[in-house]
């Protein structure tokens, strides 16, 4: 495990869902504002079809709501959402335009996203579409927004700023982030996704789960608690 290079100033992060970041990244993301660094966040959907048993318009009111309290939790004033369908994102030039868009706008040293491989850490399970889709649109939009020849519709500068991305709860990551201090605010901002958990009708810890993914990471990487991500140069 190698650190995650920390000498830049402004990052964004770029999600499919509400709660996609609170599973790991956010607890970076409080160490990063508490230091000073500016980080926003941008959403493709407001999570419209992540509660079965609740109407989809209800749901997107209250899981952008729950979404504004876990950033805040962590230090993020900024969250911005795409408004995609939850569920059926498609991977094409309407995706990669509206993230371009955000990336020229905000204009990030370093883009921070969820992980888009087939499967999690140790092989398990299979990835949902929407991750898969949103998480390669991210790293495709990162060329798209630094090319001035591509959507020149946009009327923004092209962007050439961004240095690497980050891929959180990757099964290939190779870096971390010292988290230790932080650990808190990132359950805290987990915590902040309530009627999500309800609705899951599952016996979920968010103490637990962050403590475990920080502890063995720590193990790792020689510090208390760290968060793994999988960095690609870009």
């Amino acid at each position: 495990m190698r650190p995650v290079p920390e000498d830049w100033q402004r990052a964004l992060t770029l999600v499919a869902h509400p709660d996609d970041l609170e599973y790991g990244a956010s607890t970076a993301i409080a160490k990063w504002t508490a230091e000073g660094r500016t980080v926003v966040q941008v959403l493709a959907t407001r999570g419209e079809a992540g509660i079965d048993g609740m109407d989809p318009a209800e749901a997107a009111r209250i899981r952008t709501d729950e979404q504004v309290e876990a950033a805040r939790a962590v230090g993020v004033d900024t969250v911005e959402f795409l408004d995609h369908p939850d569920g059926m994102l498609e991977y094409g030039l309407p995706l990669r335009r509206d993230i371009a868009r955000a990336i020229r706008r905000h204009r990030p040293e370093v883009v921070i996203t969820g992980n888009f491989r087939e499967t999690w850490p140790g092989g398990e399970g299979f990835n949902m579409a929407d991750h898969r889709v949103f998480g390669l649109a991210v790293l495709d939009a990162v060329r798209d927004a630094a090319n001035r020849w591509v959507f020149r519709d946009l009327g923004l500068e092209p962007w050439q700023g961004v240095r690497f991305a980050l891929v959180a709860n990757s099964p290939q990551a190779a870096h971390y982030v010292d988290v230790t201090g932080h650990l808190a605010a990132g359950i805290a901002s987990l915590r902040a996704h309530r009627a999500y958990f309800d609705g899951l009708g599952q016996d979920f810890d968010p103490d637990a789960f962050l403590t475990g993914i920080c502890e063995q990471a720590g193990r790792d990487a020689g510090v208390p608690h760290a968060m793994p991500f999988e960095l690609i140069e870009l």
